[in-house]
């Protein structure tokens, strides 16, 4: 059985408190009252759009599906919210809802036929129709094409920063490779000249014990600084000179960077006959080189596969959209992402030990961050100080990140988390960074942003709900 709706009722809801008595009595007249349980969707997202949904009293939030999993983009308990069907004034679409809706607790719900209401809507306000449909349509183009440049150029910046830290590592450890290859071609010639007939089977084997020796000390050489290596080569060099050993200034430095000394090569000075003390010094120092070449290769390769960590990290692509995620984990992927931005800027990372793990979209945390520490790397011009903190208040988990940059301008303070605002130079910004993070922050993840700023720097707040 319909029920009945009484007009004067409708005004209560905050979406028709200006309708006159003849438009309440025609929405009374074709609206129904639909009851919905905790956790049942009036309206699947993609299926025709055939209602208006008005809340009438519960709580409703608004679902978009994204890679095949549901995604909460807001929620609200006011008598009014409305969804569904939202475009039902623009003619000659094929429409299909774009959203789900799901009752978060016993709701009901005012259901307008679609058609009949986009109809109406045109009669009663053609001027506002014509101009809301044409801000829908443009809008909708604008955004689409804006946020794929976004994405774009985040994409860009990440991937030039990415492969200016990848090339590093890559170059380092294809000139220790070429380096690599000499010194062990060299180590086999002087091993050939050491048993050429020249020592015994004994003193060779105790100049191999002598060069495990060596090589198990370069692992465990001290650090020395740069006066203390200098002074290191010139004794060792005088030493190597003093007994014609050829090229030992350069065989100093190599030796002395494995932590090997005047004293120790002494052991090498009695163990093999008079003449051969170069040959032996020098088969031993292709063994030094060639260890701390193998450690060159072996830093290069780990830091490569830091960097690839990193990236994976940063787009959790191989993980669950939602999750319960370290947030330390994920503000280190992203500074690694970002690390060519922040060339010439200290970062100061102060990250709270305790800190729980927090259920979330870790991927679009990220996007958070980035577009965040992007914005503060701006302000600073390249030089200043970064802070990033994480702390725990309560059943609050908070996330600062602060500058040392000129700060926001008053009037722009009111204004940072428009769509499409930016004080950035034309070409170089879109408006949408800090309205994207807004939205997942407090849309998707129930928490909060707040902006501390002074001429001192800026500091972003944000605060996620633990459980």
């Amino acid at each position: 059985m319909r029920t009945e709706l009484e007009p004067a009722s409708l005004q209560r809801l905050f979406l028709f408190e200006s309708l006159d008595e003849a438009q309440l009595a025609w929405i009374a007249e074709h609206a129904d009252v639909v009851d919905a349980s905790a956790g049942e969707d009036v309206c699947r997202e993609g299926d025709p759009a055939r209602c208006f949904w008005v809340l009438c009293d519960g709580e409703i939030a608004v679902i978009r599906t994204v890679r095949g999993d549901d995604v909460e983009v807001s929620r609200s308990a006011r008598p009014g919210t409305y969804g569904g069907a939202t475009e039902a004034y623009v003619e000659g679409e094929d429409l299909r809802y774009k959203h789900t809706l799901r009752a978060c607790a016993d709701s009901r719900f005012l259901a307008i036929p679609a058609r009949d209401w986009g109809a109406k809507l045109r009669e009663w306000f053609p001027l506002a129709m014509h101009l809301v449909e044409g801000l829908a349509v443009g809008m909708q183009r604008s955004s689409t094409a804006i946020g794929e440049r976004e994405r774009l150029l985040a994409l860009g910046s990440l991937s030039a920063g990415l492969t200016h830290e990848l090339n590093n590592p890559a170059a380092a450890a294809i000139r220790a490779t070429e380096s690599l290859r000499d010194r062990v071609a060299g180590m086999r010639h002087k091993l050939a000249m050491l048993a050429s007939g020249k020592l015994d089977g004994a003193v060779v084997a105790q100049l191999v014990e002598l060069q495990e020796e060596a090589v198990l000390g370069v692992a465990t050489a001290p650090e020395l600084t740069a006066m203390q290596t200098s002074d290191a080569e010139d004794e060792l060099g005088d030493w190597l000179d003093e007994r014609e050993v050829g090229g030992a200034w350069d065989l100093a430095a190599v030796l002395v960077a494995g932590g090997l000394d005047a004293e120790w090569l002494g052991k090498v000075e009695r163990t093999v006959p008079e003449g051969t003390l170069g040959a032996a010094v020098r088969w031993i120092a292709y063994a030094v080189e060639t260890e701390t070449l193998m450690g060159e290769i072996t830093d290069a390769t780990a830091r490569i596969g830091t960097l690839v960590n990193a990236a994976r990290q940063y787009s959790q692509l191989d993980r669950a959209p939602y999750q319960a995620s370290d947030l330390r984990v994920l503000l280190k992927s992203t500074v690694t992402m970002l690390s060519r931005k922040l060339e010439g800027i200290t970062l100061v990372k102060e990250f709270d030990p305790d800190l729980p793990q927090v259920p979330c979209f870790p991927a679009e945390l990220n996007q958070v961050w980035t577009n965040i520490i992007d914005n503060a790397c701006s302000a600073m011009d390249g030089a200043g100080t970064l802070t990033i903190r994480t702390r725990r208040e309560s059943d609050t988990a908070v996330v600062e990140i602060a500058d040392t940059g000129p700060g926001i301008p008053a009037e722009v303070r009111p204004r940072i988390f428009e769509p499409f605002f930016t004080t950035k130079d034309v070409g170089e910004g879109t408006g949408l960074g800090l309205d994207i993070s807004w939205r997942i922050v407090v849309s998707k993840h129930h928490g909060d942003i707040r902006v501390h700023t002074s001429p001192a720097g800026t500091t972003f707040e944000i605060r996620l709900p633990l459980g």
